[in-house]
């Protein structure tokens, strides 16, 4: 098999997994990335008074994912990183006198379970031995399908996995079945926050993320996030991948149904595949008459949260924080439909606060800690500089009030992020963060599809197709699509 020239349009994780599959089968493969490093929303940056803060990604969950990745390249997780559990796996902070550590054993969680609820220690063990099914269901027969057609479900055990997945009942209902105490419903649904949706909207078959949380663990790679960036790096350019950096795609030529080239700020180059692991959206856009889908489709899908963040290095070390913080002290249902039902800036907003440096102190000076701080938000709302200060405000008195600390004498770094950084940075649809949200008009055959209906030989990958948004199911996404133009170009010669 002759080897094909394959461009790949933004340099996030799902094109660094694709590049590496694509590659590794002979292709000359180059990444096109617009910004000046690679990793799309898991970038990281450095200060120069020795702060290290990763961008976007602060959770590391589904390690089974990445090592799977790793050892099709012949590799294992620690061949590039000190994989560490936590422990506590993250603190919730309910109010000043009320912080719970979530303790990563099962036993020790069981038994803080049954302190909260008598007998619940007993349904959490059947609610995980069926989480864990749907996990073991989702993650090796649904994810890694294409979801081109219906027939790619149409195997006995594909379909009998889905009828296990409670796809039809809602997430906060099938919670609700197993237990009835506030803290446990609100521990259990935390995860669903990560999917773009709230409980009552999102399909049960995501218990899944229970499983990955509870049983698999939170993990942190030492040195930061951005470490199996780099890794994934080294292995797309072992494979023959080569990367193009500060180059924009500015349209696209196309001749008898293809894309014959690509046109860039640095110039034109010729390309027989083209995937894009860039926005969807703004794919379609720069494709005109060739996109899959009309303007008015993408208004009326329902998108996962943006989120204002704070990247804050502080001269002391700060008690009463882990390296994970919810702060659950506000109301989730009034955040949640600041959210999704009636999208505004949120009045009373809960928030997450990682302290990296708890963990890794490579991340900050010996004397300093670094924080991340984020708020989810609705996206397409109007961001200002102003805006962000206020919410800066409301979360160093928080903190105060929460932990009894107060950063703001102790600040020597503080970069925000917001709205419009995810529109400049990665034409992101509307500034969303997290991409579309998972409900089940959303899902599989329902998602944009990764192959463009009017041009043969482009593709798409990332967090605004199958499987979803996410760091394990962007990897998934460009494994997916890889494997998927492989089969197709072979079928060609």
């Amino acid at each position: 098999m002759s080897g094909k020239k394959i461009a790949l349009i933004g340099s996030g994780i799902s094109s660094l997994s694709c590049a590496s599959f694509l590659a590794k089968e002979g292709h000359e493969v180059v990444i096109l990335e617009q910004n000046d490093s690679i990793g799309g929303r898991a970038r990281q940056f450095q200060t120069d008074n020795g702060f290290t803060f990763d961008m976007g990604p602060s959770w590391y969950w589904m390690p089974d994912i990445f090592e799977n990745f790793y050892q099709q390249f012949g590799y294992t997780t620690s061949d590039f990183y000190e994989l560490v559990r936590l422990d506590p796996s993250y603190q919730v902070i309910w109010d000043k006198n009320d912080i719970d550590p979530i303790p990563a054993s099962l036993k020790e969680l069981e038994e803080y379970f049954e302190k909260l609820e008598i007998g619940s220690s007993i349904k959490l063990r059947q609610f995980l031995a069926d989480a864990e099914k749907k996990y073991r269901i989702g993650m090796k027969d649904l994810v890694y399908k294409p979801s081109l057609k219906l027939t790619e479900f149409a195997d006995t055990r594909v379909l009998t996995g889905l009828f296990k997945m409670h796809l039809f009942t809602s997430f906060a209902s099938f919670i609700r079945n197993y237990f009835t105490h506030p803290k446990i419903i609100s521990l259990l649904e935390f995860p669903i926050l990560f999917l773009g949706a709230t409980p009552k909207d999102t399909p049960a078959l995501y218990s899944l993320m229970n499983y990955a949380d509870i049983q698999l663990g939170t993990w942190y790679p030492m040195g930061g996030m951005f470490e199996f960036v780099k890794a994934f790096e080294t292995i797309a350019l072992e494979q023959g991948a080569t990367f193009s950096l500060n180059t924009s795609v500015l349209g696209f030529n196309t001749s008898k149904g293809k894309i014959t080239s690509i046109n860039t700020s640095k110039g034109e180059i010729a390309c027989d595949y083209v995937i894009s692991g860039a926005d969807y959206r703004h794919t379609e856009q720069l494709l005109k008459n060739n996109a899959n889908y009309s303007s008015s489709y993408w208004e009326k899908r329902i998108m996962a949260p943006s989120c204002l963040i704070f990247y804050v290095g502080l001269d002391c070390k700060v008690p009463n924080l882990e390296h994970h913080n919810l702060f659950f002290d506000e109301d989730f249902d009034t955040h949640a439909s600041e959210i999704y039902k009636n999208p505004k800036w949120p009045q009373k907003p809960l928030f997450y606060a990682s302290c990296p440096s708890k963990t890794d102190p490579s991340v900050a000076p010996e004397t300093g800690e670094n924080l991340f701080l984020l708020i989810p938000i609705a996206p397409d709302l109007q961001d200002s500089e102003e805006k962000r200060e206020i919410y800066f405000e409301v979360l160093k008195k928080r903190l105060n009030e929460k932990i009894g600390f107060d950063i703001n004498p102790h600040i020597i770094y503080k970069r925000s992020y917001c709205i419009s950084d995810f529109v400049n940075d990665y034409n992101a649809f509307k500034g969303n963060a997290y991409g579309l949200a998972n409900t089940l008009r959303q899902t599989a055959l329902l998602k944009p599809r990764i192959k463009n209906k009017h041009l043969s030989n482009l593709f798409y990958t990332g967090q605004l197709t199958v499987p979803g948004p996410g760091i394990p199911p962007s990897i998934v996404s460009g494994e997916v699509v890889a494997k998927h133009v492989i089969r197709q170009i072979k079928k060609l010669n």
